[in-house]
């Protein structure tokens, strides 16, 4: 009994000192929201579970295929990034990153984890070996092709950039190095270049050769560029010999020979500040500001005769402050200028100005304020996500896509979330080329027989009114005969209809179309010609999570295969939604047609349900319905039980 007491005291002692798991709450309610499919809400979830637990590589794992589901792979590939470097055991972790990293655009990255699973004794090898081969392979073969091209006269930046470029991902560092060098050199505006080969000496670690690349590709040029640099720069302030250094590599960036000259300045080496503003003087004659500074410096030494050429070449400028400055020097009446309004008082601050235009609706002003808020805080991802909104609604999409794919990688969980669904939505919308796929089978009692429709429909969506497309639909069934005579064809048509077409876009949930083509049966073979087209419509109201809700679909059609009838179809549902993935409701469906076809004038009523499942795709649901139909011609009365799944998605 002692001994008992004895060992429930000490397991009590171990599990008192055993710190208890921060991440459990977010990672519980993260997977509840998994199952329910809400990929927003159970990204937000992980990212702030990896917050808590930075160093648990299960998280960053099943972070990263959350992001795979939303279609996230950049973002997907960082966490698997991540769990591979806190575990670099799991190769299972590693091939993920691998091929994420490959789709993406990375194949440098891709071809070192390919290359190490490939040479370990394990599961995956052989599949890494064949991804490894199917990025080494053209990599090997394009280096190649630009060293001959190189070596019979084509000494230009394309093939010097093309050759370094593939030789750094095949981690062929000299050889990159030394093709980023000759590239840079013969166009050496280009500064991104200079970031490229900052990065392989790095890799080289030719730390020192690096630091200056960067250092110079940060001062001056594209800005992209610098801010490139700037990311790979050491995380301090450069020294003197580091700026010498960068110069000597590119002596003509005017912007870094300033900030070295006056930086001399601040640490009293007047006579080296005074040679670097020599040289601005000379080679840039534009500089005013380094012409101000070394004629104060000259002037102030008593050396006024050398100093006069360069305050006149300042005096002579457009810059009115420089001006007034030097005649101050030179005890000359000061240039009075009348300043406005907007320089004399404060400025507003930017983004409350911004914010108050967007309320008044004068987007475009808004947008002006945003910029100038974005400019004196980079930073600032609300700003970014603004920016996106107020471009979205001056439909410059492109733009707005830009700073939304920016606003999506904030710490801030809101703005992260809002600029990412505003990033997935247009993108969508604006892709030149849309798949979509839909598929309906259904079971009818009344027939006894299986049916099933479906689409695939490629779209071309570079006008913004009107798309064309082309489209392959099946309307069919198994063939089974039917008794009593009872023709099938309000639900089979038995044929494959291939169809190119426009559509308009939608509008008030209305849409036209017309499609021409083909109809090939495969019941009899016949090849037949087959026109449709008319206004399809749909309007819905659902709620959230539950609630009552209404949805209904209609369309007027032309078909040329039934007797170049015209058709008014209607189905139209409304019921109540206990739960997001049940709905329970009474549905009815019309048909109409303009020729009095017995089998196309019928009206069906009955009670419905639709159910889906976190173990089943997002846009897939299990139909039942039970009908009571009329026939408008004959006053026959029918009964139906059907039973159908419908799935749908866009490829992405």
């Amino acid at each position: 009994m002692i001994r008992l007491a004895v060992w429930v005291l000490l397991g009590a002692a171990v599990y008192a000192q055993t710190p208890p798991d921060p991440a459990y709450e977010p990672l519980d309610k993260a997977y509840a929201a998994l199952r329910a499919h809400s990929y927003d809400e159970a990204i937000a979830l992980f990212q702030k579970a990896v917050e808590l637990a930075p160093k648990r590589a299960d998280i960053h794992k099943d972070l990263g295929y959350t992001y795979i589901k939303v279609g996230e792979d950049e973002l997907a590939r960082e966490q698997f990034r991540a769990a591979m470097e806190i575990d670099p055991a799991d190769t299972q972790v590693a091939m993920e990153f691998a091929f994420l990293a490959y789709e993406t655009k990375q194949q440098a990255a891709a071809r070192r984890v390919f290359d190490r699973i490939r040479k370990l004794d394990g599961p995956s090898a052989a599949t890494a070996e064949q991804a490894f081969q199917n990025i080494d392979r053209p990599l090997a073969e394009g280096i190649r092709r630009w060293k001959d091209a190189i070596a019979v006269g084509g000494d230009n930046f394309s093939a010097h950039f093309e050759l370094a470029t593939l030789a750094e991902q095949r981690d062929e560092f000299a050889l990159a190095a030394e093709h980023y060098e000759k590239a840079w050199r013969i166009l050496p505006d280009r500064r991104s270049v200079l970031v490229d080969l900052g990065r392989v000496w790095k890799a080289m670690d030719r730390t020192e050769d690096a630091t200056a690349a960067l250092l110079a590709a940060s001062r001056g040029g594209e800005p992209r560029a610098a801010e490139m640099a700037r990311e790979l720069l050491p995380d301090r302030y450069p020294y003197v010999p580091e700026f010498q250094a960068a110069l000597k590599l590119d002596p003509g960036n005017v912007e870094l020979r300033r900030e070295l000259a006056y930086l001399l300045l601040r640490m009293d080496r007047q006579a080296e500040a005074e040679e670097q503003f020599g040289i601005l003087v000379k080679e840039a004659p534009d500089d005013l500001l380094a012409a101000t500074q070394l004629g104060f410096l000259l002037y102030a030494r008593g050396e006024h005769d050398a100093a006069q050429p360069l305050f006149d070449r300042v005096l002579a400028g457009n810059d009115e402050e420089l001006a007034n400055r030097v005649r101050a020097v030179l005890r000359m009446p000061q240039k009075l200028h009348t300043r406005s309004d907007s320089q004399t008082a404060p400025a507003p601050d930017a983004k409350v100005m911004a914010e108050r235009s967007m309320q008044a609706g004068y987007t475009k002003d808004a947008l002006k304020y945003l910029q100038i808020a974005h400019e004196d805080d980079p930073g600032d991802f609300d700003v970014m996500l603004k920016m996106g909104w107020a471009l979205n609604i001056l439909h410059d999409d492109r733009d707005a896509m830009r700073w939304f794919d920016l606003a999506r990688r904030s710490t801030d969980t809101r703005i992260a979330a809002e600029g990412r669904k505003a990033y997935r939505n247009l993108h969508e919308s604006n892709r030149e080329f849309r798949t979509t796929v839909w598929v309906y089978p259904i079971y009818s009692t009344r027939f006894r027989d299986f049916f099933g429709y479906g689409q695939v429909k490629t779209e071309w969506r570079r006008n913004r009114w009107v798309q064309p497309y082309v489209s392959i639909r099946f309307i069919g069934d198994t063939s089974t005969p039917f008794e009593g005579g009872i023709s099938p064809e309000m639900l089979s048509e038995s044929a494959f209809i291939l169809a190119a077409g426009v559509r308009s876009e939608q509008w008030h949930g209305a849409t036209g179309w017309f499609e021409a083509g083909s109809a090939m049966s495969y019941v009899t073979g016949h090849l037949l010609p087959d026109y449709r087209g008319g206004i399809s419509g749909q309007w819905h109201k659902m709620p959230e999570t539950r609630g009552w809700f209404f949805d209904s679909s209609a369309d007027g059609l032309y078909i040329s295969a039934f007797g170049k009838d015209y058709f008014l179809y209607d189905q139209s549902r409304a019921g109540y939604v206990p739960t997001p993935r049940v709905q329970l409701y009474w549905g009815g469906n019309l048909t109409v047609d303009l020729k009095g076809q017995g089998w196309a004038n019928i009206v069906e009523t009955g009670p419905g349900v639709r159910l889906s499942s976190a173990w089943l795709p997002k846009s897939m649901w299990v139909s039942a319905n039970l009908l009571r139909g009329l026939y408008f011609t004959t006053g026959a009365v029918y009964s139906d039980i059907r039973l159908g799944v419908w799935y749908a998605f866009t490829s992405r």
